[in-house]
């Protein structure tokens, strides 16, 4: 992962009655900390940010102060208590309180790795996660992000987009090449995701990794609009794509139904 560019949010927009920059410049520190970076020092995290030393620094102290950040001599490192603000969304969400056991019982059943996500922007954020196996080479849990324009999910979130909103996010996607089987041209890209439009499921055969094959439905509200997407994720060499649409679809659907039905039922 490259450093963070400056937050545009945090530096292009004038402070007002509408917006605090000094707030958006604390979440850009906050989001500054991942899996390649778990530990950085006060000039590294002004780097990634987009920060002065001073700023980054009043804001590193605060953090800690309020128990999300910690220090180690020069290196500062987020504290379990952040997880605190992914879960306020998690547990306010209707969906996420009751879709764990049904998820849980796909994977159970059918002995592969299912999800739950919610598009972020150009992302897909993990919701619900039951890994089976561990299918990647990364690992993944609550919270984690994929690139949505080359993930299942992803491109079935995509699709239920309004087209202008869809064309522009994959105007924006940088079609990095994963794999040799990485789609290449937003032309591609556009075909698989109107592909997944019409047949309300979409399937990924070895695009963002080697071995990893996913295939993933829609999951709609009381509205009938679609809120996220459930996946079905194994590997190429256990399960052929052709078996896991014979034999994975039809169950992921039904789950997919049972969750629609309950949004629809719950609110």
């Amino acid at each position: 992962m490259t450093p963070m560019s400056p937050d545009e949010s945090a530096t292009t927009l004038k402070p007002g009655d509408s917006y605090v920059q000094s707030f958006a410049r604390g979440l850009s520190v906050i989001r500054a900390f991942g899996a390649d970076a778990p530990r950085q020092t006060l000039t590294e995290v002004a780097r990634r940010c987009g920060l002065t030393r001073a700023g980054a620094r009043r804001i590193l102290l605060t953090l800690q102060t309020l128990g999300y950040v910690r220090a180690e001599g020069r290196l500062f490192e987020l504290t379990p208590k952040i997880l605190d603000l992914g879960f306020a969304y998690i547990s306010s969400q209707p969906l996420w309180q009751f879709a764990e056991p049904l998820v849980l019982q796909l994977s159970s059943d059918l002995k592969e790795s299912s999800s739950i996500s919610v598009l972020d922007g150009g992302d897909i954020v993990f919701v619900v996660r039951i890994p089976a196996r561990k299918v990647m080479t990364t690992t993944l849990g609550i919270g984690s992000r994929l690139p949505a324009w080359s993930t299942a999910m992803g491109r079935v979130l995509l699709a239920a987009l309004p087209p202008e909103e869809r064309d522009a996010l994959i105007d924006r996607a940088e079609l990095t090449p994963y794999t040799p089987r990485t789609v290449r041209t937003r032309e591609d890209l556009r075909a698989q995701v109107e592909q997944a439009r019409r047949q309300h499921w979409s399937l990924v055969d070895q695009e963002l990794e080697d071995g990893v094959v996913s295939i993933a439905v829609p999951i709609t509200g009381r509205d009938g609009k679609v809120v996220a997407a459930i996946n079905l994720s194994t590997h190429a060499n256990r399960t052929s794509p052709a078996l896991l649409v014979e034999q994975g679809l039809p169950r992921l659907q039904e789950t997919a139904q049972s969750l629609s039905r309950l949004l629809q039922i719950k609110g």
